[in-house]
């Protein structure tokens, strides 16, 4: 499961060079799917550092290669495209052995869906040295074993992934997986950093706007909501008289913004006017000092006053006309012969112009 092996001098030297504000992860998310109607099960594994998707495997693509996901990755050699190519293609042979042995584990037969997910990487802090490692396995949507990153020990959370954690235990696996989490993992990330720092090493500030909610039965909500920031780590507070109110609030988890940057939000409920003592502090890396926000009432819209002064227009126009009209009955007048107003021209208007550096153990 370790094609490379690596120094720990190189890896200290990556470590001493890179310094970054915040930690940093690189993971694979694979997927092995049998169903009766295919060929062969399905194998697809995609790799992110951090949010940022780089590299993509499917074994029922055409070319059946490692493709890249990330302009950056254009900066490896093509040995790395061989390499990873050769390693997935491997890994989804294992993955059909793993598929096969996991139905026999459960009594199942061929027909159906059945799915294998597996999930590991590493994480390191901002200095750059390693910080944890993780790999978990799932089947058919359920937890199924996942390694212990303290005792690089399996832990089976369903009972027929005993049959793995005995196999992997009799073949030393977590002594590769360790090695691999701890030295080959970390030095890839540095070198994807490195690679892709005009994006992944970015930050960008969070625009934060405070908004009040009422319920159906009165009740009052203040709602913070920051967007527009990356790296994702972000921190909202709300606080009453300047203290913090955790167990009243409630929160959205960080969520994609779809154009890169990240949005998340908190509320607080509390009662009617009792808004001006409620502040959201807002802490993110690329903000120099946490900002502070209230609710503030928006003024009048420029076109709710333009509407009323509009409305008062033509009621008092009106009622000039009931009263010329009414002047004119009384006076018996029948007023002089209706002239046309001369036709308005026309006017027209023109707008200004890593990848799998790992294969899987058998299940």
């Amino acid at each position: 499961m370790k094609p490379y092996i690596i120094s720990l001098g190189l890896l200290e030297i990556l470590i001493l060079k890179g310094t970054w504000a915040g930690s940093h992860s690189m993971r694979y998310f694979s997927t092995a799917m049998s169903r009766l109607d295919l060929r062969e099960p399905r194998f697809f594994s995609v790799g992110y550092v951090d949010d940022q998707q780089f590299v993509r495997f499917d074994s029922y693509s055409e070319s059946q290669r490692m493709e890249p996901r990330a302009a950056w990755m254009d900066k490896v050699d093509q040995d790395y495209w061989e390499r990873e190519t050769q390693m997935s293609r491997k890994a989804a042979q294992s993955y059909c052995v793993g598929l096969e042995n996991l139905r026999s584990y459960y009594n199942q037969s061929e027909t159906g869906v059945h799915i294998i997910q597996h999930m590991y990487g590493c994480e390191i802090f901002p200095n750059g040295s390693f910080k944890s490692g993780f790999e978990q396995y799932a089947y058919d949507g359920k937890d199924y074993i996942c390694l212990n990153s303290e005792t690089y020990s399996w832990t089976a959370i369903d009972p027929q992934a005993v049959n793995s954690k005995r196999k992997w235990e009799e073949r030393s696996i977590s002594e590769k997986e360790k090695a691999y989490l701890e030295e080959t993992c970390v030095l890839w990330l540095h070198k994807h950093l490195e690679n892709g720092k005009e994006l992944l090493l970015r930050t960008d500030p969070p625009s934060v706007r405070v908004s009040r909610h009422s319920g159906p039965d009165g009740e009052v909500s203040l709602r913070c909501r920051a967007q527009g920031f990356y790296p994702a780590e972000i921190s909202l507070t709300w606080l009453r008289d300047g203290e913090e109110q955790l167990q009243d609030t409630e929160f959205i988890e960080t969520r994609p913004g779809g154009d890169g940057t990240f949005q998340k939000w908190a509320a607080v409920a509390m009662a009617p006017g009792q808004e001006d003592r409620y502040s959201c502090r807002v802490q993110h890396e690329a903000l120099a000092q946490p900002l502070s926000l209230r609710w503030e009432p928006e003024a009048p819209s420029v076109w709710v006053i333009v509407g009323v002064t509009a409305g008062v227009l033509v009621l008092v126009t009106a009622v000039v006309a009931g009263a010329v009209i009414l002047r004119r009955r009384n006076s018996g007048g029948k007023g002089g012969a209706y002239v046309p107003a001369a036709v308005c021209r026309e006017t027209t208007s023109t707008e200004g112009q890593m990848g799998l550096e790992m294969s899987p153990p058998s299940c």
